[in-house]
């Protein structure tokens, strides 16, 4: 009895493989071997980093707030406090855009920390 291979499976694993490859440069994109190490690479690279965003997000959050912050003579660590205390439960997201883009709340809220 002959031996079945599935080539159709295999050539369509392939194939799905290859169009993921498209844009890269030489033979990243037509050289099997390549293009699939270079695919894979790409995918662990998008699982870290999509982690890695989102400390890179509350960074820049807290960087903002803490800018904010300091023109109305506080600094982010006992504004945090004092938003703990006074019971006010806001993210650092909401916090960083109203003191981007809506300062004079910010400043209400700064007063009610103090």
């Amino acid at each position: 009895m002959p031996r079945s291979v599935n080539s159709v499976a295999s050539r369509a694993r392939r194939k799905k493989m290859m169009k993921n490859s498209k844009g890269y440069f030489g033979r990243r994109n037509n050289v099997w071997t390549v293009a699939k190490n270079t695919i894979e690479k790409g995918w662990q690279f998008a699982y870290r980093d999509r982690k890695a965003k989102k400390r890179e997000y509350r960074a820049l959050w807290i960087q903002r707030i803490n800018a904010a912050a300091r023109i109305h003579g506080m600094s982010y660590s006992t504004l945090m406090g004092g938003l703990k205390a006074a019971n006010i439960d806001m993210d650092r997201k909401v916090l960083a855009d109203l003191a981007m883009n809506h300062p004079e709340a910010f400043a209400e809220i700064v007063n009610k920390a103090k």
